[in-house]
């Protein structure tokens, strides 16, 4: 599978799809130490964001979300890449000052139905971007 979107972030990734329908805080909502999802009640709650590439609708929450990226990416922990439907100011920021290459894509809905776990390419150049599923 191979969808193209806009690009937000320059840059290329490669891990495994962790794939949510709903919107994630960082703040309190990713632990900045283990880069484990602890949200209470999210779907992606107890699965780590390191090294994978994000599928997301958008983030939500406080802007100290970027900032928590940004410690995420420091400490080795961050998500390899994000794929959003919605370039929220907080993921954009976070996103750019942590160096995550991120796309923004129309839907989620190809995505969602595949599902995390499969291994993906993310490449963000400025004049397009595209994800590979292998």
């Amino acid at each position: 599978m191979r969808l193209e979107g806009k690009p937000v972030v320059e840059g290329r990734a490669r891990g495994e799809l962790l794939v949510t329908r709903e919107p994630l805080t960082f703040f309190g909502g990713v632990d900045p130490l283990t880069g484990v999802v602890v949200e209470h009640g999210h779907e992606l709650r107890g699965h780590r964001v390191s090294g994978r590439i994000l599928v997301l609708p958008h983030s939500r929450g406080s802007t100290v979300g970027s900032y928590t990226l940004l410690r995420l990416a420091k400490r080795g922990l961050a998500p390899a890449g994000i794929v959003a439907q919605r370039g929220d100011e907080v993921l954009v920021v976070g996103c750019i000052i942590a160096e995550i290459p991120m796309m923004l894509v129309p839907s989620l809905r190809e995505l969602c139905e595949l599902g995390s776990g499969r291994l993906a390419e993310l490449r963000v150049e400025r004049d397009g971007a595209v994800l590979e599923v292998l």
